[in-house]
């Protein structure tokens, strides 16, 4: 289920960085008195009120700029944020007041038919509060006064932001219809693979990094397996505008991974892992989606009869917390080995939703406290109680134990990798959660 999105849009210096900074309780974002300082987006989930959201905080909008320059660059990052929006936060600055640049702005907002809520930034006085009076023109309703820098009435304003998101609930799907989001840097291959996978050139292909701007959802067939694939926007680092203009919207390749029940993670065999790439799989993990690390252009690979484990050995090294994840050597142009990649799709997507009953999941247990006695501290020792599986996608167990301050997090790990070694869970992310029992004491 993709979650919620909550843009953050106004003219510049209003104080966006500072409110998203705010909302998700750290220093995020970069925060200066210069405008213009934020230039691409960031993202990041909060939840309030039981609802969890993604907020994006996005560079000031200058509606006088050419397109070629970097406000006007800008600028279009944040439409394509206004347009992936379910709600939108429109910053305006109470200290300066109503604005002509405001005003336009607030014409903008109004074509995009999105819930538009007004925050009157800046404001110091809630006893006395005149500011935000005159944001009733703008024609959004009640605006909302608030202090980012001194977190002032935020709360009030999270709640008239959850008040106009969708339903949260499950989205209808097709039961028997698997989806895949190709997700990974730019320029990698993820639309020459889709291509191949489906047979037919439904996605644009090009030595330009930032081809693909829309996540496309492309239907196919194989093995008598109904599929939708998401070929998404390249996910780059977080750079100046003038060192390489985003013009792709990455905020659409992360609702794909949150739509997706298996993630094809496309890595550039011919030049190897990034620190890019490691954040971009660390999303789909975090979102608990299957995984398949997909090693692409494995066709301009000077090869030996090691190279395949050489380099397999080295991403098992450096991605150690997607040690689940199977790894598929493929070449999208000559499609070698792109036949399996359906096959191992449904695979992933069958391990997801394995269920294991509680009475065999204990014997595992059991029998592994008894190879690795549970850690002690101070004479008090861990002792589990039973373990239950509470749900799948992602395969979440609970353990509840007398002591839930005892589990060592290396003890944890050894308790999944026993979960795995004995119910496989091949390609997903599991999820262990630690309880303590109510009234049992050791």
């Amino acid at each position: 289920m993709a979650k919620p999105i909550v843009a953050i849009v106004g003219r510049p210096n209003v104080g966006k960085s500072t409110l998203f900074n705010r909302l998700a309780g750290g220093r995020i974002a970069i925060v200066d008195d210069r405008p213009g300082v934020t230039r691409d987006r960031l993202y990041f989930d909060t939840e309030w009120q039981n609802t969890v959201m993604t907020i994006v905080d996005t560079g000031g909008i200058d509606l006088v700029e050419e397109e070629s320059t970097i406000l006007g660059q800008v600028r279009l990052q944040a439409a394509i944020a206004m347009e992936e929006a379910d709600a939108i936060v429109f910053v305006v600055d109470g200290q300066v007041g109503l604005t002509a640049e405001d005003e336009a702005l607030a014409v903008l907002l109004r074509r995009t038919k999105k819930p538009v809520i007004v925050c009157v930034n800046k404001t110091d006085n809630f006893v006395n509060n005149f500011n935000a009076v005159e944001f009733y023109s703008l024609g959004f309703g009640e605006p909302i006064a608030v202090s980012s820098l001194h977190g002032m009435n935020t709360g009030d304003l999270l709640d008239a932001v959850v008040k106009e998101l969708p339903d949260t609930g499950e989205e209808f799907r097709e039961p028997d219809v698997i989806r895949i989001a190709v997700i990974g840097r730019p320029n990698v291959g993820k639309s020459s693979l889709v291509n191949a996978i489906i047979g037919q050139n439904r996605t644009i292909v090009s030595d330009m990094a930032g081809t693909t701007r829309d996540a496309i959802d492309t239907p196919f067939k194989a093995n008598g397996q109904d599929y939708i694939i998401v070929d998404t926007a390249g996910m780059r680092k977080r750079k100046n505008v003038e060192e390489g203009p985003e013009r792709y919207s990455v905020i659409r390749a992360l609702r794909a991974v949150d739509r997706s029940d298996v993630v094809l993670m496309v890595i550039d065999g011919s030049t190897g892992l990034t620190e890019q790439d490691k954040k971009i799989a660390g999303y789909a993990d975090e979102a608990g989606r299957g995984l398949i690390l997909v090693i692409n252009k494995w066709d301009l690979i000077e090869k030996d009869q090691n190279t395949m484990h050489r380099m397999e050995k080295q991403l098992r090294q450096e991605l150690g917390f997607l040690a689940y994840a199977p790894i598929l050597f493929i070449s999208a142009l000559t499609k070698q080995r792109v036949s399996k990649l359906p096959e191992l799709v449904s695979f992933v997507a069958e391990q997801q939703n394995h269920r294991v009953t509680t009475s065999v999941l204990n014997d595992v247990i059991s029998q592994a406290v008894q190879l690795n006695p549970a850690p002690t501290d101070k004479g008090r020792r861990l002792k589990i109680f039973y373990c239950t599986q509470a749900g799948v996608k992602p395969p979440n167990f609970i353990f509840f134990v007398n002591e839930p301050e005892l589990m060592h997090f290396s003890y944890l790990r050894y308790l999944e990798n026993q979960i795995r070694k004995n119910f496989g869970f091949e390609g997903t992310p599991v999820r262990m959660t630690v309880r303590q029992k109510g009234g049992d004491n050791d």
